[in-house]
């Protein structure tokens, strides 16, 4: 059955645990959240989380992660509180352990947006309600669902689609990885030596794909990478906390910009992403991002859909 035609009913499989990365869930499980999302994408306002609090904690600033769960905690009835960790007393040297246990007490979630995968672990131990990855340095979950449902809106299938990640091989890419790989995807992952993805995750990554009849591959040649592409993404070259390497980073990926050379190599119906912010010149030509191939504000507004549909699973009403 194809995906937009599945309707949705939890087993409760997913009800209270945590959204780290997507290694820790399977291909039924992201399948009901990606035909959840669609659904709340077609009817955004309900009371499915009436009475249910989200705490969101920053380490990192955020335009798009702070504005989608708090409107759709807002749009299903419930309510998120923002707190940067310059405002909360973990900033001041509250462990990460005492924090989890007291927001535990009061919200019904916690989101959280950290420089340390290591950090995100320890708040999910010591917490008593799931806890959503906002980003690590490791993952990027809730863009990576983002993504996928993207490109089952825009090719109408996710099976056997060749996604082509160009740029530097990080968090938004080691997410994309599983879940391309889960979905039995085709994903090619080209960066130059030394930006290259975690080895583990590409291995669990290639041991999903081999399961699920995909493939997770790396060539460094962008311009081979490319060939019969459905998609191509890419993402900044420089992410926050890299900025003392940008000069460097700016050398070290100059061969790696998605261009109209670069995409006329692909399907002449490829599709562009990149979970934004973006620079322009820089990782994308305007004339990509801003021409008939992208999708990347549609991508956007998708990260609200795929994260109700994770909040409904994790924290929604038996």
């Amino acid at each position: 059955m194809n995906l937009m035609e599945q309707m949705y009913s939890t087993d409760g499989s997913m009800h209270g645990k945590d959204v780290l990365t997507w290694l820790d869930y399977n291909q039924a499980e992201v399948s009901q959240l990606l035909a959840q999302a669609q659904h709340l994408k077609e009817n955004p306002y309900s009371q499915s989380l009436k009475g249910k609090n989200l705490a969101m904690i920053f380490e990192k600033s955020s335009t798009r992660t702070r504005v989608s769960f708090e409107v759709g905690m807002v749009q299903m009835g419930g309510h998120a509180l923002y707190l940067n960790t310059r405002d909360i007393q973990v900033g001041r040297g509250e462990t990460i352990a005492d924090t989890a246990r007291v927001l535990s007490g009061y919200v019904d979630a916690i989101m959280f947006r950290t420089n340390s995968h290591g950090r995100l672990k320890e708040l999910a131990e010591h917490a008593s309600v799931p806890v959503i990855n906002g980003l690590c340095d490791i993952y990027h979950p809730c863009q990576a669902l983002a993504d996928i449902f993207t490109i089952l809106e825009l090719k109408g299938r996710l099976c056997g689609v060749k996604v082509v990640y160009i740029g530097d091989g990080n968090n938004v890419a080691h997410s994309l990885m599983i879940l391309a790989a889960m979905m039995g995807m085709e994903m090619v992952v080209s960066a130059p030596d030394g930006y290259q993805p975690d080895p583990l995750i590409t291995e669990k990554s290639q041991a999903l794909a081999k399961r699920y009849g995909g493939s997770v591959v790396l060539e460094q040649n962008p311009e081979k990478a490319v060939k019969d592409a459905d998609v191509i993404y890419t993402d900044v070259w420089t992410s926050m906390g890299q900025e003392e390497e940008s000069e460097k980073r700016l050398l070290d990926f100059k061969d790696y910009q998605v261009n109209e050379a670069l995409i006329n190599k692909a399907k002449s119906n490829v599709s562009f992403l990149h979970c934004l912010p973006a620079h322009r010149g820089e990782e994308v030509t305007a004339s990509v991002i801003d021409g008939s191939h992208s999708a990347v504000f549609q991508q956007a507004e998708n990260r609200m859909h795929v994260q109700k549909a994770i909040l409904q699973a994790v924290v929604g009403w038996k």
